[in-house]
């Protein structure tokens, strides 16, 4: 898992939604095809689309509840795979808020259940400041896969925590 690599994802992110751009593209490795699946779930973002290097046809990134893939995986293509990511608008401001990457390379954070417990519920936990906006989420890689910090705290799981969407 490269952290690094999920710090450009972020920073690429915010710098899109500051544009006011309706697609953006990613590189496509495991994590970010989770992070992206798990920002869909909590409504974030409108769709992800598996894909080369050209975008996708704008009647594919409408509504699709998982990822849909256009181009088919070849040798020759392996390595020129993207994720293209639909971002939503409501009122002219973007639905995705900033994000920011808590865990560094050089310093990853993990978060027992107790301590989600406590940021969950506002409070602040070692490094890690509570979730205090009603749209605030928090980023975990479990055992279970990459969840969202309310969702760890009903599955009692702790986890490295990865990124926070104000």
């Amino acid at each position: 898992m490269s952290l690094s690599n999920l710090a450009h994802v972020c920073s690429h992110l915010n710098n899109v939604t500051k544009a006011r751009l309706a697609l953006a593209s990613i590189p496509n490795t495991k994590l970010h095809l989770k992070l992206c699946l798990a920002l869909q779930k909590q409504g974030l973002i409108s769709s992800v689309v598996l894909g080369g290097r050209k975008p996708p046809e704008p009647h594919l990134l409408l509504g699709q509840p998982s990822v849909q893939e256009v181009e088919p995986v070849t040798q020759s293509n392996v390595s020129s795979r993207r994720l293209w990511l639909g971002l939503k608008y409501w009122q002219s401001e973007p639905v995705l808020g900033k994000m920011i990457p808590v865990s560094k390379p050089k310093r990853r954070i993990t978060l027992d259940l107790r301590g989600l417990r406590r940021v969950v519920c506002g409070q602040r936990s070692g490094d890690v400041e509570g979730l205090r906006n009603p749209g605030e989420c928090l980023f975990l890689s479990t055992d279970q896969g990459l969840l969202e910090a309310r969702e760890c705290v009903e599955k009692k799981v702790g986890g490295l925590v990865l990124c926070r969407v104000r």
